[in-house]
């Protein structure tokens, strides 16, 4: 078996270090995996235990590290500079846009689409054309007030992180804004998608000041990332 040697990792980053890879955990990272392997990378054996503690990891490439992070997290580890690179959902980058991100490859994993929901009762009777005052529960305020304000409609967003589908039922609201994938969380809470406002699906994104300062070592790793998603 090859023997693979990982650069140890140091506190703090700089020019002269290794470029940062920041990246998601759950369900994206799962997907993401096959790809780095395509691209070279190969983190160190820790990084596959989702339950671990440790949050950063050497690579077999010694001038490039990992951290792993939540979602939401990614974009701004990668437009304040704490990341080089990273890989974020569309949905991300649009709740945030950072002018600092650059997102030059779709990977094509982490599919989804975000939508508005609705309880299967109200569908019959309701009609989205003629709302002009909506409560939405989500954790995409921006998408979604910027999404209904196109139309002159005004959301009032009731930011929540999780379990979105409960608060229909629980009186909280009549609307939901979130994530769906299979539609299958949405369908047992009785909701039923009524809007589809963006497809989704993860991003590679480069830090502007990087791609310019370490122009090289940065574009090098678009290209391999770009390679790997073309040949999945």
């Amino acid at each position: 078996m090859r023997e693979v040697k990982y650069r140890k990792v140091e506190s703090g980053v700089s020019a002269n270090q290794a470029l940062m890879l920041a990246l998601p955990k759950g369900r994206i990272l799962r997907e993401l995996t096959p790809l780095m392997g395509r691209a070279g990378i190969e983190p160190e054996p820790a990084f596959a235990d989702e339950g671990a503690r440790q949050l950063r990891f050497a690579t077999n490439d010694p001038g490039l590290e990992i951290i792993r992070v939540r979602s939401f997290d990614v974009a701004t580890f990668v437009a304040f500079g704490a990341a080089h690179l990273g890989v974020a959902g569309r949905d991300v980058l649009m709740e945030f846009d950072y002018p600092e991100i650059y997102a030059p490859v779709d990977l094509g994993v982490g599919r989804c689409r975000l939508v508005v929901a609705e309880p299967r009762d109200l569908v019959a009777s309701d009609d989205p054309a003629r709302w002009s005052h909506i409560r939405v529960a989500t954790k995409y305020p921006a998408i979604t007030r910027a999404h209904f304000a196109a139309r002159g409609v005004q959301a009032e967003c009731i930011k929540l992180s999780g379990a979105m589908e409960l608060a229909p039922g629980l009186g909280l609201c009549r609307r939901i804004v979130d994530l769906v994938s299979t539609g299958a969380t949405l369908a047992a809470n009785d909701l039923v998608e009524v809007e589809t406002i963006a497809e989704v699906s993860a991003r590679l994104i480069v830090n502007r000041a990087a791609l310019k300062t370490r122009s090289g070592e940065v574009g090098r790793w678009i290209e391999r990332f770009r390679e790997a998603a073309d040949a999945a």
